[in-house]
């Protein structure tokens, strides 16, 4: 293609258009020297291509320069059709296509003024999906929009709109799953771990605090561990020395002085 356009260039010839053709999402141009053109629609149009049949070598160059420019355009929009994206996501796609800043800032700005480029909108849309289908707190999502380099006052806005009712079910629920699934912590050490991983999923101490403090363990729960660790040191160990050894384990470990005597009474003594 790019000799023939060499010699067009240097010729000054005019070529025929014999046949447009649709090719899926594209168009196929077939000229009169048998050269194929595969571009879209839009620069079809914009060249006036369907009713002006022939192309000098001008037009040729400009073809090829705006079917660069609508190739990384429709393939953007693809991108944006299988989820939306912020602006930095975008810019960051474009950066890898081999077009001019100039093009570049024209698709955005397009996108932009069509609605589908919208740092809000896409900002909104991803605390949802956060919310709705992750473990994910406002703390830390309000960080992952500013790897967006989305603006501050729209992470504040979209983050004051999430419901208090929605986090303190999530916490709620994500607690619940934890105190069932625990098997070897006291009640203290439990909710020391729970804090720091419900923290690092980005809630607030004082939310967290609120739900942790209707965890309790039951007392099955807790005599099942204690009576875990005495079994082990019992083993090794008996009488007054094995009392001792058995406080100390227990109350490294979290657990309350009260539950740990009521245990010896009924079951050392």
């Amino acid at each position: 293609m790019f000799e023939q356009m060499f010699v067009i260039i240097c010729l000054g010839e005019k070529m025929k258009i014999e046949k447009i053709q649709k090719k899926g999402t594209k168009y196929k141009i077939t000229l009169d020297n048998g050269e194929v053109i595969n571009t879209f629609d839009d620069v079809i149009l914009e060249n006036n291509l369907l009713f002006d049949k022939f192309i000098d070598s001008d037009l040729l160059n400009k073809i090829h320069t705006d079917t660069i420019y609508y190739e990384s355009y429709h393939k953007t929009l693809k991108m944006i059709e299988r989820r939306l994206r912020s602006e930095m996501e975008i810019r960051k796609y474009l950066d890898k296509n081999a077009i001019t800043d100039e093009d570049k800032e024209k698709i955005i700005e397009t996108l932009k003024r069509i609605g589908l480029i919208d740092d809000l909108r896409f900002a909104k849309a991803y605390t949802n999906d956060k919310i709705n289908l992750s473990l994910d707190g406002p703390f830390k999502i309000a960080k992952n929009l500013e790897e967006h380099k989305i603006d501050k006052e729209v992470i504040d806005a979209v983050i004051a709109g999430i419901d208090d009712n929605v986090i303190k079910e999530h916490l709620n629920k994500i607690v619940m799953k934890k105190v069932k699934a625990n098997t070897k912590y006291s009640e203290f050490i439990l909710k020391q771990k729970l804090m720091i991983y419900l923290v690092n999923l980005g809630y607030a101490r004082e939310d967290i605090n609120e739900v942790l403090t209707n965890v309790h363990l039951s007392s099955d729960m807790v005599n099942k561990e204690i009576e875990k660790i005495y079994n082990k040191l019992s083993r090794k160990y008996d009488g007054d020395e094995l009392i001792y050894k058995l406080k100390n384990k227990l109350y490294s470990k979290g657990f309350k002085m009260e539950d740990i005597n009521n245990f010896i009474e009924k079951t050392v003594r």
